[in-house]
């Protein structure tokens, strides 16, 4: 188990260099001074350029820069913006946004997806069954910006059964509708796996055996079916999680939420490269160490996980 522990966490350790390294060349190595862009029109003077460089290591080499990051990130700092405010002090306002949004879209994957997967299964080659899967199929096919503005203008233009855009109106109901958007694709892979898991279960000798001994159909399925279908699904769902904490840039966009994906949004926009690698790099730690943590449960669960 140590050693499974100690070898997940390596692989962690690297990806995490690798994409951070990705992401601040990409962002630091494109054309244009950001320090000229932040005067604007009004140029600034030679002496505050110079000192703005030095201060934020503009006058470095590409990994010298991201050397000195990485030295902040291991003290717990992820920078300041070019106007000296920290990262972590602008998501501080904005988290708790960004996780009610992704909770709320992991609910409705959960419970929907869950929900369409049984149903699916035991409806199996009928209409319910087909329809399910032409849903699965039309959620993950749109783009989820479309996806996103096509449910704004027909739930909150036409209908107004919810807030176009904003937070004012608090949860749920500025975040039901949007939560809903990002949930659609995570649910239809919910369902796909729990239908595919439940039929091959419900094949399986062991439920041959509880149905010879009497149980019920009901409580075969639910006591003995579903406890060993919901395994695959458990695992996706956890993952999704840190998907979902980082993955709604989009969505917040769309819906003018001020979370973590709004400030990622807004920064890109605003050529703000020490807020976009702060940010990324916070979502990046969170997404590996829920990873890392589904690993450890799936291998006490199955220990044969240990070995691969």
């Amino acid at each position: 188990m140590r050693t499974f522990f100690i070898r997940r966490l390596l692989e962690a350790v690297i990806v995490f260099f690798g994409v951070t390294l990705v992401i601040y060349s990409m962002v630091y190595a494109l054309p244009g001074d950001p320090i000229a862009a932040l005067a604007g029109d009004r140029p600034l003077a030679p002496s505050v350029v110079r000192s703005l460089r030095e201060q934020y290591h503009l006058d470095e080499p590409l990994l010298a820069q991201y050397g000195h990051y990485l030295a902040g990130v291991v003290q717990g700092d992820l920078g300041s913006d070019f106007t000296g405010r920290a990262v972590a002090e602008q998501m501080a306002d904005r988290w708790p946004v960004t996780v009610r949004l992704a909770l709320t879209a992991w609910f409705i994957e959960a419970v929907v997806g869950i929900g369409l997967g049984v149903l699916a299964a035991l409806r199996r080659r009928t209409w319910t069954d087909r329809l399910v899967l032409a849903f699965t199929i039309g959620a993950v096919s749109v783009p989820v910006f479309v996806l996103g503005y096509t449910a704004q203008v027909i739930f909150g233009v036409r209908l107004g059964w919810f807030p176009v855009a904003g937070d004012a109106a608090g949860w749920p109901s500025s975040y039901f509708l949007p939560a809903l958007v990002v949930a659609a694709f995570g649910l239809a892979s919910v369902s796909r796996l729990v239908r595919a898991e439940v039929i091959d279960n419900l094949r399986a000798d062991y439920v041959r055996t509880a149905t010879a001994k009497g149980l019920s159909g009901r409580r075969t399925l639910v006591v003995h079916v579903l406890r060993n279908s919901l395994i695959p699904a458990v695992t996706y769902l956890a993952v999704d999680l840190g998907y979902l904490l980082g993955g709604t840039v989009l969505i917040e966009g769309v819906f003018n939420l001020p979370g973590i994906g709004q400030l990622l949004f807004q920064s890109i926009r605003n050529h703000a490269g020490p807020t976009v690698v702060g940010v990324s790099t916070a979502l990046i730690l969170i997404f590996l160490a829920v990873s890392v943590l589904v690993d450890l449960l799936n291998s006490l669960l199955d220990p044969r996980i240990r070995r691969d």
